[in-house]
């Protein structure tokens, strides 16, 4: 029976571990106090996001958006993925991982705009989207291969497809710019000065759009595949 000190330690230890994508020591019956953890982290990142945001709302100062974000995406993550037949594939695993992916965001908690000009800051706030997005994705790659036990191209789409219908759909409702605005914290008097950024969300939106086809093809027949080896 592992002490509070020798299990928080633990968790502590396997959060560094997932970061920098090695095999987690992740017993069954710590899953709570692992879940709490990562709540608890996803929670605080909520508030850092937004703790020097005059123009943020109440729920926002709380850190609840967060939360809420990552019920949505573990489910969306959980729904795409299980008909590829993916090994311990339970909800309360994906959103476990989700929250345990929290962390980098921290850096969204750096006041940037304190010590550098306005243009300069917000041009590091976008490459600090940049690195925490790729940086999750690349765990998300690696939780569905080691611990789903996925390859190749399930990977990809399991990965991927999830990632293009979100910004897809908010393209449709004409709310991409609201999200990047609020992930890079540009305002709307500031966007004329931040053209590359809006260049880069052009990019993003554009790949989105023409990838999101191609990938929902892919996935049906990935779908057929696993259909046919279950039969099997």
């Amino acid at each position: 029976m592992k002490s509070r000190g020798q299990l928080w330690r633990q968790i502590w230890r396997d959060q560094w571990r997932l970061l920098s994508f090695r095999r987690m020591e992740f017993s069954p019956e710590d899953f709570r106090s692992y879940l709490l953890y990562g709540l608890t982290v996803t929670w605080l990142c909520g508030i850092g996001r937004y703790w020097d945001n005059p123009r943020a709302e109440l729920w926002q100062h709380l850190g609840l958006g967060s939360l809420e974000y990552v019920v949505i995406l573990a489910a969306l993550l959980w729904l795409i993925a299980a008909p590829l037949n993916p090994r311990h594939w339970q909800y309360k695993n994906v959103l476990l991982f989700v929250t345990l992916t929290s962390l980098p965001a921290l850096l969204y908690a750096i006041p940037v705009e304190r010590f550098m000009p306005l243009a300069l800051a917000q041009t590091v706030n976008v490459w600090f989207l940049a690195v925490v997005a790729s940086w999750r994705v690349a765990m998300l790659a690696y939780f569905l291969n080691r611990v789903a036990q996925l390859s190749g191209l399930k990977i990809i789409v399991a990965s991927l497809l999830p990632l293009t219908l979100i910004v897809t759909a908010l393209s449709m409702l004409n709310l991409e710019h609201v999200v990047f605005n609020i992930m890079a914290g540009i305002s709307e008097s500031d966007k004329t000065g931040n053209d590359a950024a809006y260049s880069i969300l052009l990019i993003i939106t554009t790949l989105s759009v023409l990838l999101s086809p191609i990938l929902i093809l892919i996935y049906v027949g990935l779908l057929l595949q696993a259909r046919q080896e279950r039969a099997e």
